[in-house]
């Protein structure tokens, strides 16, 4: 029983350290930080993104999604 225990748990340590160390896990978090244009914005994502670069600059604004009903321009950080 003792050695079912210690493979299971040096098992779930290797596994943590590959997950670990390939960053598997890791997610670019993006944080809305503005808005940019009118409402409702008639561009596309891309003309979004220029808004938000030509108004805010890069960094801080990562990109710019059109979303919403009413076609909101945001931009994230």
């Amino acid at each position: 029983m003792a050695k079912n225990i210690n493979s299971v748990s040096i098992t779930v340590l290797l596994f943590v350290l590959l997950v670990a160390s390939t960053e598997i896990l890791k997610t670019e978090a993006q944080t809305f930080c503005f808005e940019c244009g009118p409402v409702p914005f008639l561009g596309t994502n891309a003309d979004c993104f220029n808004c938000c670069k030509t108004k805010y600059g890069s960094p801080p604004v990562i990109s710019g999604v059109v979303e919403g009903s009413e076609k909101h321009c945001h931009c994230y950080c």
